[in-house]
């Protein structure tokens, strides 16, 4: 049977490749996601995909991957030093979970060197770049294999 990744993206992550490219890069967040499904068929993986800029909408994407999904790769944006709710969702979860980061969260401002997400997290993946979510996939599937 083929296991199942959720990969959830959080707020701005819309405008991938057009918001502040000298931090971000120009790949789109489908250019991402074209290649984490490349990379996921080779290796027999599903992947389902979701982007919000709404909070209960990323928490509600948590809550059905409880009985869809075997791990979450997750970039929670904005939410990552905000919500507690996120981090409520994700402790119900059993699976694995990797968190990324495009940028270096820690050679940012103070307010981005915390994530509540990272309590939860089996890993944390900042700093690579786009290419930091097919590391967490890497991860995931030899996690999960």
């Amino acid at each position: 049977m083929t296991q199942k990744i959720c990969v959830l993206n959080g707020p701005n992550l819309n405008l991938l490749g057009t918001r502040q490219p000298e931090i971000y890069g120009a790949e789109t967040l489908a250019d991402v996601e074209s290649a984490m499904t490349k990379l996921a068929g080779d290796k027999g993986f599903q992947l389902g995909f979701f982007q919000s800029n709404h909070e209960g909408a990323i928490i509600d994407q948590i809550h059905a991957a409880r009985d869809e999904a075997a791990g979450i790769i997750i970039n929670p944006a904005a939410y990552t030093h905000t919500s507690v709710a996120i981090l409520d969702a994700l402790n119900t979860f059993e699976g694995p979970v990797v968190e990324v980061h495009i940028s270096n969260i820690h050679k940012r401002e103070a307010f981005r060197h915390h994530s509540y997400v990272s309590l939860r997290a089996d890993g944390v993946i900042a700093g690579l770049g786009t290419r930091g979510y097919l590391a967490a996939l890497d991860f995931m599937m030899a996690t999960l294999a």
